[in-house]
């Protein structure tokens, strides 16, 4: 039986994305696009996650566009969700803002290696869908972050 996909609202969408956890970074270089797993924070309307300064998403320019997205998926019961963030993303250089950020909730890496750069996508659009019944605030959210 093939479902109908469910507009999410922006509430529900920064809901889900406001958990944190695990997401994925998209970018689009000169070699072609790049998708890196990262993981996140949510922090004043925006995305930020920790990277170096050599990797694909550590040497984008100062407002390059970048996309990023979380999801659950459930493959037996054919159910899931899908959340993206899309704007401009910058490193994170005032020292006043890295304490803030790193105050409320610093995103942590779980891959080895120095990670020292924070970049800060500033979405312009956040959008979801979902697809199947029966979530609720238990089943949906992607991870439970613990305060």
């Amino acid at each position: 039986m093939m479902r109908e996909p469910v507009e999410l609202s922006y509430a529900k969408c920064l809901e889900l994305l406001s958990a944190g956890g695990l997401g994925r970074a998209a970018v689009s270089t000169p070699d072609g696009p790049h998708i890196v797993p990262v993981n996140y924070a949510v922090f004043d309307e925006s995305v930020v996650f920790r990277t170096s300064p050599w990797s694909v998403l550590g040497s984008q320019p100062p407002g390059a566009l970048m996309a990023f997205e979380i999801d659950v998926a459930d493959h037996e019961r054919q159910i899931g969700w899908s959340v993206v963030a899309r704007g401009r993303a910058g490193v994170v250089d005032d020292p006043a803002e890295l304490a803030s950020i790193r105050a409320f909730w610093d995103p942590r890496p779980w891959a080895a290696g120095m990670r020292p750069v924070y970049v800060r996508l500033r979405w312009r659009e956040l959008t979801g869908r979902r697809i199947g019944a029966g979530w609720n605030h238990d089943n949906e959210l992607p991870v439970r972050r613990a305060l």
